[in-house]
């Protein structure tokens, strides 16, 4: 019976890869042999001279400005999309039709941009710049810590105070040469929570 030729193409892979596979995980001492410290005595690993290393998480952050952006966007796009706009549209009012999916999903987004928002904070502490201008807002974003709870209850006025913090947010990221344009996250982004 003629075998397709793609299935000796396959096979023909996975025996490579087998074998492959089996002869790079050896120790490379043969049974019996003991492997001598001597080699390895003489090499000593020396640590460059004069370069310098980071101290503080802060100064690892690599990109901060551009992560900063990139948090504090997905935090406006979805205050303003799950948030702002059912709030303006008057979704949040009792009685109103879809109020409960409204609540539920600012209630995700309410945790979701508080989460994009310290990692924003923690993201401007890379950039002098930056961390000048988000050091008075610090109160706000942890502020915003119990809103989403608020919001799932109906409580309208957290809306408010979502947008005002995130529209600072903006502000200090444009004062510091990082404007902030909103990018609406993702159903699933959403519902991970960042």
């Amino acid at each position: 019976m003629p075998v397709p030729i793609r299935r000796l193409c396959v096979a023909l892979t996975l025996c490579c890869a087998l074998l492959a596979g089996s002869t790079a995980c050896g120790s490379g001492e043969k049974a019996g042999e003991k492997s001598s410290t001597k080699d390895t005595t003489a090499v000593q690993a020396v640590p460059a001279a004069g370069t310098p290393t980071p101290t503080t998480s802060a100064e690892r952050r690599k990109f901060a400005k551009t992560r900063f952006v990139l948090d504090a966007g997905l935090a406006a796009g979805a205050t303003y999309q799950w948030i702002v706009k059912p709030w303006k549209a008057g979704k949040f009012k009792k009685g109103a039709k879809g109020r409960k999916t409204a609540l539920v999903k600012a209630g995700l987004a309410g945790a979701f941009a508080y989460n994009r928002l310290k990692a924003a904070q923690k993201n401007a502490q890379g950039d002098p710049t930056l961390a000048k201008a988000l050091a008075p807002l610090t109160a706000g974003i942890e502020a915003l810590k119990n809103l989403p709870s608020k919001l799932r209850q109906g409580d309208t006025g957290a809306a408010s105070a979502f947008d005002d913090v995130i529209n600072n947010v903006k502000n200090a990221g444009a004062s510091a040469g990082a404007p902030v344009k909103n990018q609406v996250p993702s159903a699933s982004q959403l519902a991970k929570g960042g």
